[in-house]
């Protein structure tokens, strides 16, 4: 039995050093982009999103000076063609406008490269509002054409949702203001081609160049509805660690958030709700809100983050906490699938009677009856606390596994296997550094 034992450690080992070299590899080939200032920016967290603000030269330059934006690039989208050049577009709208052709033209579009974690998508979308002119049909400023059009095209649903709430919250600011509808097109990318060498970095190659773009003077920013909250008091929240939700009335997204997200919260870190647009007294926020829900961690009395809008996926919520929240190491394994190496993670040794609980959210997984030694280097159970757990298919390193992920938060914490003991049979295999314990109280 010591040989079988001292054997599967070994098999474990190797298995843990091939992974990480496998991840290695992966990293060195994938290029990684680099956030404003040079910060280095992990490529698996980036997401895209598509804006067209007339022509894309002086675009790129308002988008690409937006603090946290990863990677800018200019290019077509939008139109029917799979494919085209700067003169297909020129030569499709020369068709179009003399009644040629009635195909869907391309749009001048700025690609934005960013990772949410990092980047409020509503920072962005402010900047797109305030930086061109939303109301003008068919072009912006002397670009006249559909290849000009005022576009958002999203990737995600969460982008669409922001999208189209930031844009009803500028079309009130933009209507006190005396403006008309906005025309903003906004729909799923479609056809993407990136642009011409020439046409990358433009204003940065040509500093006197054409930018062409300017705003309606109109900033963007959500309306109090003339009903003045009063901030909320900051003897009653914890200033080491406090969210606050910012919310609005008759605001569908966070009713949502709250049935989703804050009716079973079980997270170490409290929340607050309120419908002030301010910060606790004598707290301070780093900027306006810009859409609700707007969920805003403080730390020592200051904002570190937000999180902006809710389009029902609890696990962009959970991750973004969780990135605030855990340890680099704990992030590698929650996010990125990592494995800790054999015998260095917590709890393995852990003993004593209680509950193990994911580090985020705060729900139950496992109890310490169900724990056992399976001599592996890692954590094992037999059964987990019911509804607990997701399970998914896991191909990765040449292996057929199962992976295993909190239910409630989507993290990453190990597999399970058909070799543990009765009554289940199974052993789940976790990683004890994504796993907070708590010991039940002594018994009177």
């Amino acid at each position: 039995m010591r040989t079988e034992k001292t054997i599967a450690l070994l098999f474990a080992l190797l298995l843990t050093a091939a992974a990480a070299l496998l991840g290695w590899r992966a990293l060195q080939a994938r290029p990684v982009a680099t956030a404003t200032g040079g910060t280095p920016v992990n490529a698996q967290h980036l997401q895209d999103i598509y804006f067209g603000m007339g022509c894309f030269w002086g675009a790129e330059k308002r988008l690409r000076a937006v603090p946290g934006v990863a990677e800018v690039e200019v290019g077509y989208a939008g139109g029917d063609a799979p494919k085209v050049s700067y003169e297909d577009v020129l030569q499709e709208e020369r068709l179009i406008r003399a009644g040629r052709s009635h195909a869907r033209n391309h749009a001048e579009v700025v690609r934005v490269r960013y990772d949410p974690r990092r980047l409020d998508l509503a920072t962005l979308l402010a900047a797109f509002w305030e930086n061109h002119d939303p109301t003008q049909q068919g072009g912006q400023g002397n670009d006249i054409g559909s290849n000009y059009r005022s576009a958002i095209y999203f990737t995600t649903a969460a982008q669409k949702m922001l999208a189209e709430q930031s844009r009803d919250i500028y079309q009130q600011n933009l209507a006190h203001a005396g403006f008309g509808t906005i025309t903003t097109e906004i729909l799923p990318l479609r056809n993407y081609s990136r642009a011409e060498e020439s046409h990358q970095d433009y204003l940065l190659k040509n500093p006197d160049g054409y930018c062409g773009l300017g705003g309606t003077g109109v900033k963007y920013g959500i309306a109090d509805g003339g009903i003045a909250y009063p901030p909320l008091d900051a003897v009653a929240l914890h200033a080491a660690a406090q969210l606050v939700v910012y919310e609005a009335e008759d605001c569908p997204y966070c009713e949502r958030f709250e049935a989703d997200v804050l009716k079973s919260w079980k997270a170490d870190v409290p929340f607050v709700r309120t419908h002030s647009q301010q910060p606790p007294t004598g707290w301070t926020l780093a900027g306006p809100l810009l859409a609700t829900p707007t969920i805003v961690l403080f730390k020592g009395r200051k904002e570190v983050s937000r999180f902006t809008g809710y389009a029902g996926d609890a696990k962009k919520f959970w991750q973004w906490l969780g990135y605030h929240q855990l340890t680099p190491e704990q992030q590698r394994i929650a996010f990125e699938s990592g494995t800790e190496l054999p015998g260095t993670g917590a709890h393995l040794n852990e003993a004593r009677p209680g509950t193990y609980f994911d580090p985020v959210s705060g729900a139950a997984l496992f109890r310490s009856d169900a724990k056992f030694d399976s001599a592996c280097g890692w954590p094992s159970f037999f059964e987990p606390m019911q509804g607990a757990l997701q399970f998914v298919s896991d191909d990765s390193h040449g292996m057929h596994r199962i992976e295993v992920r909190s239910a409630s938060s989507g993290i990453h914490l190990g597999h399970v296997f058909d070799d543990g003991p009765p009554p289940t049979g199974k052993r789940y295999c976790i990683n004890g550094n994504v796993l907070k314990f708590v010991p039940d109280p002594p018994k009177a």
